[in-house]
């Protein structure tokens, strides 16, 4: 893949440095926070080639790469200085999407680690069970703590993310969330003798792997550092501003905002067992039914103070077990598309999303790929998700881990031995997978042959005046590298792009002169005004046919004008003589301009719209 050339047409895409305030990535998405939204084509973006969707949700422009990200995302912040604070947006917001784009901003560039450490926890369940590791071993002592490591010390890198976000000084903010978190103050609270700081009162609280405190403490940090900001001496800054800072803000967090957020977190626990009680199979089926829409607006971290702290102590009942149906439907909706469909790229495309989202539980590729663009199967797995998930409500599945539910990480649903929990999510896993692909090939896929115009842009140096190129030919839009000869897939021929043809006849796709046409009229060049040599071949090895269906309308050395005739083939013949129709489109003095990149692919098209532009 062309990490580099994809990111800078994103970049551009989205309106540059000027509209983006700072990028980070998840598992599948570039996260872009972007001053104005409004000004971003979505449709243009989604043409660009690794693009399989956006969404703009919890205030973030978001661009699905799938699982290849952080390539793209390394080749994205090569590109400017977008900074760690972001601007104020200038989209207007209700207090439910700030609180959903708070958890969700804050808690993405996390993923990784805590990926890592539910994975650790998942190989401690399955190596003694297996006989491999002992847990009495100082082997599984040491990997306990490297599972854990990311969840204890999750307000320390919440407050590094919030503080990026809130404007905070970042080691200001890890600071408070390692004052939470000290060994010491661990102790006091485990021996539950009455503390204090200054006369007031600190509430006996553990905060490792909290969530909600540390967000509420880095956001008031924003103000506490603008009034020492506003009334200390310039001189004395340096000095007394980030010790009043740290003060105050370790007060506040130990005193008042600890304990509220510590309440808040466990009030939410409490709001979902007491659903759970109450109608366990209607709210995992429902979640589980439109988890896939949930992942979609982001929202699923919303509820990141449940199921991060899953344990055998606090087992996770709703949003885990629902994931597990909703993740391995994905899976299965995409290898029924591919086992289905006839298109080739599509086959490819959904068996890697399938095999993703059955193993890894990384279901965006599945969702943006396939099943929410062909939605049929998207309908399958929602059904599939939803009668699994009333299955799980009525027994009872928890999960006792933090781990991205899939295949590989079932054992995370065994607490200890090999239980009836864990039978049942098996049995989710397998009647979700087989549900979910009879239920897609029963109502199929609307397979689509759309129509694609070509659209390249041709930089030349030295020039400001925008000359505009027609398409030569109306057809499916198919890059260079895919066409099966190496001379143009290579592209030692030069830059550009291919199209299979749906009408037989070739056009002029500028005002320019004919320079080149073979005698066995399979290919011609031409030259336009603006100097750039375009080759467009006809078919491949079509040389072979000696004119054969072909006829040409021109000359060499004839001046002709954009969207005149200049061959006629019978495509059909020629494919059925056996020969493939692609006609690859070719600038072939592509090394006396700045860069020639393939631009947006239009969904219709006639020969009169542009393709091409020479700047």
């Amino acid at each position: 893949m062309n990490y580099q050339q994809t990111a800078k047409e994103i970049y551009n895409a989205v309106g540059g440095s000027e509209n983006i305030q700072t990028v980070t990535h998840c598992v599948t998405r570039l996260r872009l926070t972007l001053k104005n939204q409004g000004q971003v084509d979505d449709e243009k973006v989604k043409t660009i080639p690794g693009v399989m969707g956006v969404m703009k949700k919890a205030g973030q422009y978001q661009v699905i790469m799938g699982n290849d990200v952080a390539n793209y995302y390394r080749a994205f912040s090569k590109l400017g200085d977008f900074g760690s604070a972001p601007i104020a947006s200038t989209e207007k917001k209700n207090i439910f999407e700030h609180l959903v784009e708070t958890i969700s901003g804050c808690m993405s560039p996390l993923i990784p680690a805590l990926l890592g450490g539910g994975m650790v926890k998942v190989l401690l369940i399955i190596l003694p069970l297996l006989g491999i590791l002992n847990e009495t071993s100082s082997t599984y002592a040491v990997l306990t703590f490297f599972g854990d490591a990311p969840f204890y010390f999750m307000p320390v890198m919440l407050a590094f993310t919030a503080a990026q976000k809130f404007g905070v000084t970042p080691m200001l903010a890890v600071a408070v969330g390692g004052i939470m978190l000290h060994p010491s103050f661990a102790t006091m609270v485990t021996a539950g003798d009455p503390i204090n700081i200054f006369g007031l009162p600190i509430t006996l609280a553990s905060y490792g792997s909290s969530v909600i405190p540390i967000l509420i403490m880095v956001w008031l940090m924003k103000y506490i550092e603008a009034f020492f900001n506003r009334i200390i001496p310039a001189v004395m800054k340096n000095l007394l501003q980030p010790l009043l800072v740290l003060l105050l803000s370790g007060v506040i967090a130990l005193v008042v905002v600890g304990p509220l957020g510590t309440f808040a977190g466990q009030g939410l626990s409490a709001a979902v067992i007491w659903i759970q009680a109450k109608a366990g199979w209607l709210a995992l089926g429902l979640m589980a039914a439109f988890m896939p829409l949930i992942v979609m607006t982001g929202m699923h971290w919303a509820f990141a103070p449940i199921f991060l702290i899953a344990s055998p102590a606090s087992p996770d009942v709703l949003i885990l077990p629902a994931m597990l149906a909703a993740n391995v439907a994905q899976g299965a909706a995409a290898l029924a598309v591919s086992m289905k469909a006839k298109d080739k790229d599509l086959k490819q495309v959904a068996l890697g999303a399938g095999i993703s989202a059955l193993l890894a539980g990384v279901t965006e590729p599945a969702l943006y790929g396939v099943t929410l663009k062909y939605k049929k199967p998207l309908y399958a797995a929602m059904i599939a998700g939803g009668l699994c998930g009333i299955f799980m409500g009525i027994t009872g599945v928890e999960s006792y881990a933090f781990a991205v539910p899939s295949l590989v990480a079932l054992p995370q649903f065994i607490n200890g031995s090999v239980d009836g929990n864990f039978i049942n999510a098996c049995i989710v896993a397998v009647a979700s997978i087989i549900i979910t692909f009879v239920l897609t090939w029963f109502f199929g896929i609307d397979e689509e042959v759309t129509t694609e115009t070509a659209v390249l842009e041709v930089v030349e140096s030295g020039s400001g005046d925008p000359k505009k190129v027609l398409a030569p030919v109306k057809g499916r839009v198919i890059p260079l590298e895919k066409v099966n000869d190496s001379a143009f897939s290579s592209k030692v021929m030069g830059q550009g792009i291919a199209i299979i043809p749906e009408e037989d006849t070739i056009v002029a796709p500028f005002d320019g002169t004919v320079s080149a046409l073979f005698p066995t009229k399979h290919a011609i060049g031409l030259t336009s005004e603006a100097n750039m040599e375009l080759l467009i071949h006809v078919g491949i090895d079509t040389v072979e046919l000696n004119g054969k269906y072909f006829e040409s309308l021109v000359a060499v050395g004839d001046r002709v004008k954009a969207g005149q005739p200049l061959l006629t083939v019978d495509f059909a013949a020629v494919k059925a003589a056996g020969y493939d129709t692609v006609i690859p489109i070719v600038v072939t003095n592509s090394d006396s301009f700045i860069d020639v990149v393939p631009k947006d692919e239009m969904k219709t098209a006639d020969y009169e719209e542009a393709i091409l532009y020479v700047i």
